[in-house]
């Protein structure tokens, strides 16, 4: 018997297929973040080997030529205002990315994770600002507890005041592509918009790569696994999971569950680097989980229930 069957004699058929509905792009999020989050583990040693803006250009090179096949009918029949969604968004994406890479060069790595995290915060609103989404008051009990879970994970910012600077750039266009994909999501193909993204991005880390003189095949096999792994899975597999979600939910509830990338973050580097992680920053871990659930209704009903069958059993 599956989790939610349990709960059939109390909500009827109906009612159990509303909630796998609601719990199901819930938990395909959650997959990306943990993939997500496990890529710092390779991206840091292949970034030892081979320089950082044509390993972007390459990584999104991979994502959008894995799309390709599967966006090109949705393409040709994306209209106009697809077509501008999706690149506006790419630039967005290839914006985030540049802006946090230039900030972490000039500023520490603790303060690049929680000011990054300050996209939590911003989403929200800006979609309540340009798009008029209402956020409800548990979603912005539910970012605060985030933010101050995120705070005792990465630490208090420190570091360059540009760089600081630079990475809050990183938050802001994080934000509205988070909140563009609200908006633009449901009426458009997620293919379409996901390839348009990825090739957005890769021609603009292509631009830099080629600027600075850094773009050039590599050589070493855990380079090109990193970038199999950020292209297929992380970039490619994980954004059209992600704009699929979107379709379905707020940006705030986005955001919040985008979050978890920091703690998977950290777990993996414990399992697969060795690193420490102190009570501290596991507890900023668990006050992220809590907001989280505290903002995603989906997601707290899914825990009773899975934590009822246990006890049960």
């Amino acid at each position: 018997m599956q989790a939610l069957d349990v709960l059939r004699p109390r909500f009827g058929a109906h009612g159990v297929r509303m909630l796998r509905s609601r719990a199901a792009p819930l938990v395909a999020l959650v997959g990306v973040t943990a993939i997500w989050g496990y890529t710092f583990v390779p991206v840091q040693e292949a970034l030892g080997l081979y320089p950082l803006f044509a390993f972007l250009a390459v990584r999104f090179a991979i994502s959008a030529a894995v799309l390709a096949p599967f966006a090109l009918r949705p393409l040709l029949d994306l209209p106009r205002g697809g077509v501008v969604a999706g690149l506006g968004a790419g630039i967005l994406l290839a914006a985030a990315y540049g802006l946090q890479t230039a900030g972490l060069e000039l500023t520490t790595v603790s303060s690049t994770g929680f000011i990054t995290g300050l996209y939590v915060v911003i989403t929200p609103v800006i979609a309540l600002v340009l798009f008029r989404t209402p956020v409800p008051a548990a979603a912005w009990l539910g970012v605060v507890l985030a933010l101050f879970g995120l705070l005792l994970l990465s630490g208090v910012p420190g570091g360059s005041a540009l760089g600081n600077l630079l990475v809050l750039g990183n938050a802001v266009a994080q934000s509205f592509q988070i909140a563009s994909m609200e908006r633009f999501a449901p009426r458009y193909d997620a293919r379409a918009l996901t390839f348009l993204q990825m090739a957005v991005a890769c021609v603009a880390f292509a631009v830099i790569a080629l600027s600075r003189g850094e773009l050039g095949l590599p050589q070493q096999g855990s380079v090109w696994f990193a970038l199999v792994v950020t292209g297929v899975f992380a970039g490619a597999l994980g954004y059209l999971v992600a704009t699929w979600v979107q379709a379905s939910t707020t940006a705030a509830r986005a955001a919040l569950v985008f979050m978890l990338e920091a703690p998977f973050a950290a777990l993996f580097g414990v399992l697969l680097l060795s690193e420490h992680l102190g009570w501290v920053g596991w507890a900023g871990c668990a006050v992220m989980l809590a907001g989280i659930l505290l903002a995603e209704p989906a997601a707290a009903a899914t825990l009773r229930r899975l934590v009822g069958r246990v006890t049960r059993a």
